[in-house]
């Protein structure tokens, strides 16, 4: 079905061939983790950070769609997220930051444009794409220059980022070219057999992604790139036309 899966059949086929005494291996199933998305318990945040921290791959609630958790400045998670959903190498990673000040350490230079969004919709569904600062991995990046941020409206992730103390990637939790998952149990169905841990923070609050708003442009231009969760409208009656 995906890229690991297949991997694993083969090497059981392979194991079988060359070693009589080995054994068919069964496929784990990820531990799902229940946590309240309103009070996340503290003990439960710890574990999912001190996870991040130790280079795993979590399934993570947002508020949007499930998305995959890692630490961006671990390179061999950052391969595990383009490998878990057949993702082209040439697209970033966006990520899920705890406020204003921490994307100021992630981005530079941070344009005046970008601190007025930010007052607005954040905490909230609006993706900020601006210039990353150069202690950013390039394959975060994907060798764009360029870092996507956002300010989850949701206490899990805002949790986990601070109790982990550092930014985390945020892109969907699905297959290349599948539909997003709104449920910890879609994402079991989909990447369960790649994933140790999933985040159940019950379903999605919506079912858009978010906004994402080009901030890269010389002269505080600002461009829309995919229409989402905050209307365009909203965008323009702030900003005024592209």
């Amino acid at each position: 079905m995906i890229i690991c899966c297949v991997a694993v059949a083969r090497s059981d086929v392979l194991g079988s061939l060359l070693n009589p005494a080995y054994k068919e291996k069964t496929p784990v199933r990820p531990e799902i983790i229940k946590i309240n998305c309103k009070e996340p318990e503290a003990s439960l945040v710890t574990y999912a950070a001190e996870k991040l921290r130790a280079g795993e791959v979590l399934g993570m609630p947002t508020d949007t769609f499930y998305g995959l958790a890692v630490d961006p400045f671990n390179l061999h998670a950052v391969d595990r997220v383009y490998e878990i959903k057949s993702r082209s190498r040439h697209k970033p990673l966006s990520l899920l930051i705890e406020s204003v000040d921490q994307a100021a350490e992630l981005a530079w230079p941070v344009p005046e444009i970008f601190y007025l969004l930010a007052r607005r919709f954040w905490p909230g569904p609006l993706t900020m794409i601006v210039k990353a600062d150069p202690k950013l991995p390039l394959k975060v990046t994907a060798n764009t220059g360029n870092v996507a941020l956002r300010v989850p409206a949701a206490e899990v992730p805002l949790a986990i980022i601070r109790s982990a103390g550092l930014p985390i990637t945020a892109t969907s939790a699905n297959l290349h070219g599948e539909s997003e998952c709104t449920s910890a149990m879609q994402v079991r169905d989909q990447l369960g057999d790649c994933l140790s841990i999933i985040v159940d923070g019950g379903p999605s609050p919506r079912d858009m992604p978010s906004t994402i708003i080009d901030l890269t442009s010389e002269g505080g231009a600002w461009r829309l790139l995919r229409h989402g969760a905050i209307p365009e409208e909203q965008i323009i009656e702030l900003l005024g036309q592209e």
